[in-house]
């Protein structure tokens, strides 16, 4: 009698955790918080950028290089840092499906955030117009390095390294190819 009592005890725990859904976040965007000043808020979405209610628990996310804990309530998670100045914010989350990245620049202005997310063609681009323009006209290519070092300066000053820069740009060829 107590094996079959310990059997159907077991089989019962195997099967709710066989029927157990988990929730994955693949998508996700940067947004002001608010409810507090100089905080944003990461917000798990679907492909049609509908808030997903049903992600509620503790995820694992990278940061600018820092892993952070995220409590998600109702779909929305609070990264609880103070935002200074303008800077860019690099966002990973990895889970069963794959690693999911984004890369903003949240522009502060007055007392208000303003994230903009960039995307890694953009990151991309920018160089390389810059290469093919110096290129196609010869007398370009000292405006065309000094517009570059702007670039670089601009980029390093808000936070964005150039090892970011570059799994940026790889984590968007990912997303290509995958």
């Amino acid at each position: 009698m107590k094996r079959f009592l310990l059997t159907c005890i077991l089989t019962i725990v195997a099967v709710s955790f066989a029927l157990a859904d988990t929730i994955a976040i693949n998508h996700f965007v940067i947004k002001e918080n608010p409810f507090a000043k100089d905080e944003i808020a990461i917000i798990a979405v679907d492909t049609a950028g509908v808030i997903q209610e049903n992600v509620s628990g503790l995820f694992t996310f990278t940061i600018n290089g820092f892993t952070e804990e995220l409590t998600f309530d109702k779909g929305t998670a609070f990264y609880r840092h103070k935002i200074e100045k303008s800077s860019f914010v690099y966002t990973r989350h990895e889970n069963v499906n794959g690693t999911h990245a984004i890369l903003y620049y949240v522009y502060r202005h007055d007392s208000r955030l303003t994230p903009v997310k960039i995307s890694w063609i953009v990151l991309i681009g920018i160089p390389l117009a810059l290469i093919l323009l110096g290129y196609l006209f010869k007398r370009f290519i000292i405006i065309a390095l000094i517009i570059f070092c702007i670039f670089l300066y601009f980029n390093h000053s808000n936070g964005l390294s150039i090892p970011t820069f570059f799994q940026s740009i790889i984590d968007g060829l990912k997303g290509v190819f995958s």
